[in-house]
């Protein structure tokens, strides 16, 4: 898997997995040498992509340093300031989406769906928060639902090491056994949430689970005073696309050929909330 380390306060992702550096909490005291070290970095390891997410204040000075901006998080930062998503594209390959039709086809299908959850959840399931004696079954669920994943969530040692951090995961539960789960991974700094790491069992699928769980982890966030959520979705997934517009999510963004999931190098799509207009 791909390491996280910090130069200077600010933490990175980067490695050959996914092929990129991520630059996934800046310091601002960084810049603006952050910028040519993490440049040293992708050319020592020969990455073809850079991306970050940053204050909509430093989006001047890293369109200055050939960064492209890809998405826009509204009201991000303490729901005062956008984050926007700056990429550099090192290799001119990983800059052309091929599959940009189709992409363009899931949002199009997605935002045509009614807005709402009209349905209940069966009375054979239940959800709640997941808690360390689940980790065991929560690393078995995503095993089997990922052939590769940008974290290494099927490691129980990990999900233990986020839980104790600032991660959340809701499960869907069917005779005490987790059947559907996702996380909402807390920026107590910045009051944002990433709705993050969506799974369900191939057998328990077409049953909405992935809406049910959003709406509760929505409820959930909104009660903790957390303003902004967000979530990076695969931009072929006509599901967790359409989840998120039913939702009440707003599409704001693409991440071109972003990251490894499911076995390839995939293209993302940002969708966001003001959860406390919701």
């Amino acid at each position: 898997m791909d390491s996280i380390e910090k130069i200077g306060n600010s933490i990175i992702q980067h490695g050959r997995y996914n092929d990129r550096i991520y630059l996934m909490k800046l310091d601002p005291a960084d810049m603006p040498s952050l910028l040519d070290e993490m440049d040293a970095l992708a050319e020592k390891e020969k990455y073809s992509k850079i991306f970050t997410k940053v204050p909509e204040s430093f989006k001047e000075l890293l369109c200055n340093h050939n960064y492209l901006c890809e998405a826009s998080i509204p009201l991000y930062y303490d729901g005062k300031e956008a984050a926007v998503i700056m990429s550099k594209f090192l290799d001119d390959k990983r800059s052309i989406n091929s599959l940009n039709e189709m992409h363009e086809d899931v949002i199009k299908t997605a935002l045509s769906k009614e807005k709402g959850l009209h349905s209940t959840l069966p009375s054979e399931f239940t959800i709640r928060k997941c808690e360390k004696r689940d980790i065991e079954q929560m690393a078995d669920v995503y095993q089997k639902t990922f052939d590769t994943y940008p974290f290494p969530i099927h490691d129980p040692d990990y999900l233990l090491k986020t839980i104790e951090d600032n991660v959340v995961y809701f499960g869907v539960f069917k005779d005490d056994n987790v059947v559907a789960l996702s996380s909402a991974e807390i920026d107590y700094d910045h009051s944002s949430v990433e709705m993050t790491d969506f799974a369900t069992l191939p057998e328990f699928r077409g049953k909405g689970l992935s809406s049910h769980l959003l709406r509760k982890m929505d409820k959930e966030m909104k009660a903790s005073g957390i303003r902004t959520a967000y979530t990076i979705a695969r931009a072929s997934s006509y599901g967790m696309n359409i989840v998120f517009a039913k939702c009440g999510y707003e599409f704001c963004g693409r991440l071109v050929n972003n990251t490894n999931i499911s076995g390839n190098i995939e293209s993302m799509n940002i969708w966001y909330l003001d959860i406390r207009t919701d």
